[in-house]
């Protein structure tokens, strides 16, 4: 058992942070006390200690959203937990994936912030302003060719020994390549997805 080895937190009731295994994302707040735990161990279904009725509850026993475990890790303090899921269905009692109202979606940080900077060009700019939507306004050919035109330049500047021009020709050739995902109707995640199916 995890709490029994730890004297502290034997017969305590401690908070279990619930994180998607593949998206990271925080999906909710729990609360855990061993039996719990050893519950959650030997179930594989996160099970909490419910304070409002007074019992233990395995998330989705109604519902059927329940959290299929992945793993569990103890803080520096030993006294809260994270808690790696699966999670079948939204996690929220109110039906969304997050109790915080967020898509459980995955996120590359900026990448994603550049997705969507993209995205919003295509629907929203002027093409006499935005360099993305004139870009687009083209056609697919032309965002396509200048995929082909970035990743020349990023293999002549691999050759030399000029680490910024590499660099920025690399960015350039990542910007472009969204685009392109766009216009063909993907994201970065479809991609990301391929990858990790080929993943031995």
């Amino acid at each position: 058992m995890l709490f029994s080895p730890l004297g502290k937190l034997k017969g305590a009731l401690v908070p279990a942070i619930i994180q998607d295994a593949t998206t990271k994302n925080v999906l909710m707040l729990g609360y855990m006390n061993e039996e719990a735990y050893q519950k959650t161990i030997d179930t594989k279904l996160v099970t909490f200690f419910s304070r409002t009725k007074n019992r233990l509850w395995t998330k989705g026993e109604e519902s059927g959203n329940v959290l299929h475990l992945v793993d569990i890790k103890l803080d520096c303090d030993n006294d809260t937990l994270l808690i790696s899921v699966n999670p079948n269905g939204p996690t929220c009692h109110k039906g969304t994936d997050t109790c915080w109202a967020e898509n459980n979606s995955q996120n590359f940080g900026f990448l994603t912030h550049l997705e969507n900077t993209i995205a919003d060009r295509i629907q929203n700019a002027d093409a006499q302003k935005s360099y993305v939507a004139s870009l687009f306004a083209k056609g697919i050919n032309k965002i396509a060719q200048k995929v082909g035109e970035e990743a020349v330049e990023v293999v002549i500047e691999a050759k030399d020994n000029n680490d910024d021009l590499f660099l920025n020709e690399s960015a350039d050739l990542l910007f472009h390549y969204l685009m392109l995902l766009q216009a063909k109707g993907f994201k970065l995640n479809d991609v990301v997805t391929i990858l990790k199916n080929r993943e031995k």
